[in-house]
């Protein structure tokens, strides 16, 4: 079948496409078939650029590290080895035929196999396609270009099958179908269905959210998450949310249209938890075993929240509060968050307020990012204090009196503080 691409790579990467295109060359050259392989050749139909490129061939292991001097052994014994080329890594792996498979993971033993072969052992006929770089000719053995013109996303022949093999599938089906706007077919459909409750313990939480770190980079996860109720494996993946009917599920992830861009899925994902409080948060994210960064993120939202309410509640601003909430780096992002939720008109109230107290303190914010406050142990120390437990609270008296009074001079500060 010759390439017609559906879009234009004008943007692909020349140096990477060069250096893959002379991988496969080389193997050529040795005698062997090497084709780009899954996602690249996907998204090359699709008019997607991308840089991640993959090679499949009939070379064995062995061969492989013979012909390319500088390989990194990651997958050797699924006749995987990563090439490097001017700094670049390149997938290599040989064609294979999977011979059963453990705990719905990874197959336990493995053959040589053609590519016709190969290709049939995976996931979706969409990431099962092959291409000739050289001849520039697609191989399709699973129908996936006429897949993608259809927008489908179908396993490769027996859904069932496909999913014993590897249950984070049932995840990545919903994953493409989200990024793509595509729709999951039917027997695909029922297949994970059926399987949704054997999700765990084959698949370790950190595949999952792996996953879902990958929907929230593209404009529809909360179609995403929709989906994933409806295929009963959003209850699996949170217990708490079984019995939750599904319009309730679309009402939580309603905002997500509002969202920054670089808002991060810990966000997105708290807000199928409206009522949680921050000892929940916590659990939660000790569940999903996400990064601190990210753990820090979730607390911070959870925070800036409760401080919008109090202010909201009790009518009172408490600046010095407000002004160590804007030093920190995730402000802006929180801020957005949390006004997703709003009707427009307050939406653009609450950012034009924020912006103006925002600026107000931008001198006092400052000195807090720089870690520079104005009356510091030094200061103190010269008029008589002595370190301890009571310095540290002279200095944040001193600190919530330059923030409170707009002041900036050190000598006010201190009459104030009446050492």
């Amino acid at each position: 079948m010759s390439l017609v691409p559906n879009g234009k790579n004008d943007d692909m990467h020349a140096e990477v496409l060069n250096l893959a295109t002379g991988i496969v060359k080389k193997l050529k050259n040795a005698g062997f078939v090497a084709y780009f392989a899954g996602g690249w050749v996907r998204d090359h139909l699709m008019g997607n650029p991308s840089d991640d490129i993959d090679i499949a061939t009939d070379a064995p292991p062995e061969k492989i590290l013979d012909l390319f001097p500088r390989t990194i052994l990651v997958g050797l014994a699924f006749g995987v080895v990563v090439v490097v080329a001017d700094g670049h890594q390149f997938e290599v792996a040989t064609f294979r035929r999977d011979l059963g498979y453990a705990n719905g993971r990874a197959p336990f033993q493995i053959e040589l196999a053609t590519a016709e072969e190969d290709a049939i052992r995976r996931d979706f006929t969409i990431n099962g396609m092959f291409y000739d770089p050289v001849e520039h000719i697609i191989h399709d053995f699973v129908h996936g270009a006429e897949d993608l013109k259809r927008g489908l996303i179908r396993a490769i022949g027996n859904a069932d099958e496909r999913f014993v093999e590897d249950r984070l599938r049932m995840i990545r089906a919903v994953r493409f179908a989200a990024r793509f706007g595509f729709s999951i077919d039917p027997e695909t459909r029922e297949a994970i269905e059926a399987s949704a409750d054997t999700l765990f313990p084959a698949v370790a939480l950190e595949r999952i959210w792996q996953e879902f770190v990958k929907m929230s980079r593209y404009p529809n996860f909360d179609a995403a998450l929709i989906e994933l109720h409806k295929l009963q494996l959003l209850p699996v993946i949170f217990p708490e949310l079984k019995g939750i009917p599904l319009h309730e599920i679309k009402e939580r992830v309603a905002s997500f249209k509002h969202f920054p861009e670089d808002a991060g899925a810990i966000l997105y994902v708290l807000e199928l938890f409206p009522k949680a409080t921050t000892n929940q948060v916590k659990e939660l994210c000790r569940y999903l075993r996400i990064s601190n960064e990210e753990l820090s993120l979730a607390e911070f939202l959870v925070l800036m929240r409760q401080s919008i309410e109090s202010e909201h509640r009790l009518g009172i601003v408490d600046l010095c509060l407000w002004t160590h909430l804007y030093a920190n780096p995730a402000s802006r992002r929180c801020l957005e968050v949390t006004a997703a939720k709003f009707p427009a008109q307050k939406r653009g109230d609450f950012f034009v307020r924020h912006k103006n107290r925002r600026e107000t303190l931008q001198r006092h914010i400052e000195r807090i990012v720089q870690k520079k406050p104005l009356v510091n142990a030094t200061i103190l120390q010269s008029q008589g204090v002595q370190p301890g437990k009571n310095m540290g609270i002279l200095m944040k008296k001193a600190e919530r009196l330059a923030i409170m009074n707009d002041i900036n001079d050190v000598r006010q500060v201190l009459k104030l503080l009446e050492l």
